[in-house]
């Protein structure tokens, strides 16, 4: 693991003031996992650790903080993703990095590494409504990020149950089904029904006012009579995302190429 000029500086100096041994500056060294940048201290070990590279959240940081970490995983040859991304921000990250992958929509960024294998594993993103859309969007370009291959499919909630048995084919075969959904939190109990994997059911802040901002639906989908449901957090299309990633990506170890 490379570590920074400025870190095996101190840790030099250390050992020349005899705060360190010779054996501690050794375990250090091979202990240095992460790079500090102005902002932040990236973790260039997690790709190492648990199979994929950081994530940046992109929200509160500024445009030139998530910049500078991309350069770090850039020069660690790590595929860089960022969630919650504003427009603005976006708009400048584009400048700096012209072969970024940018969706309004879900509201990341991506700078996929050169030569990247096949996908592998099958993931279905369903909306309730079309509402829900920007919260599924977020899981389908993480799991796209994770190396699998995805398929949305938007406004089959259970007030058009007919809906949802036109998508069935579509969805019956996937390794893992994300359901987004909004106001009462129905639609994943439903797919659940339907299918043999995993359903992560991600509740929306999409509702009226007794929805509470998504608390409804999140109670709704905690209390799931269908044992293939699972729940994570309002509005957590990362989340959902991710969680299916690793399901489909383990689903098909013989395709998986490390």
């Amino acid at each position: 693991m490379e570590i920074e000029k400025t870190q095996l500086l101190e840790l030099l100096e250390s050992l020349s003031r005899g705060d360190v041994s010779p054996e501690g500056l050794i375990e250090q060294l091979e202990t240095a996992r992460s790079v500090g940048t102005h902002d932040a201290q990236v973790d260039v070990d997690r790709q190492q650790r648990c199979g994929f590279p950081e994530v940046v959240f992109c929200e509160g940081k500024t445009a030139a903080a998530i910049a500078d970490i991309f350069r770090v995983l850039i020069a660690q040859k790590q595929d860089c993703f960022g969630t919650r991304l504003s427009a603005d921000k976006a708009e400048s990250l584009l400048e700096w990095f012209p072969e970024a992958q940018h969706n309004g929509v879900a509201r990341t960024i991506r700078i996929p590494l050169p030569d990247l294998p096949e996908p592998t594993g099958n993931v279905v993103v369903i909306t309730a409504g079309t509402g829900d859309r920007p919260v599924a969007e977020e899981a389908v370009e993480t799991a796209r990020w994770m190396g699998c291959n995805v398929r949305l499919i938007v406004d089959i909630g259970v007030a058009g149950p007919h809906r949802l048995l036109q998508e069935k084919q579509n969805f019956v075969g996937a390794d893992a089904v994300v359901v987004a959904a909004g106001m009462e939190g129905a639609l994943p109990s439903v797919v659940g029904g339907h299918v043999a994997c995993p359903v992560i059911a991600v509740p929306t802040s999409i509702g009226y006012g007794a929805s509470f901002g998504g608390l409804a639906a999140l109670l709704g989908m905690v209390n799931s009579c269908a044992a293939n449901v699972t729940v994570v957090n309002i509005d957590a299309g990362f989340k959902g995302g991710y969680l299916a990633g690793l399901i489909a990506r383990q689903s098909a170890p013989r395709n998986v190429t490390s």
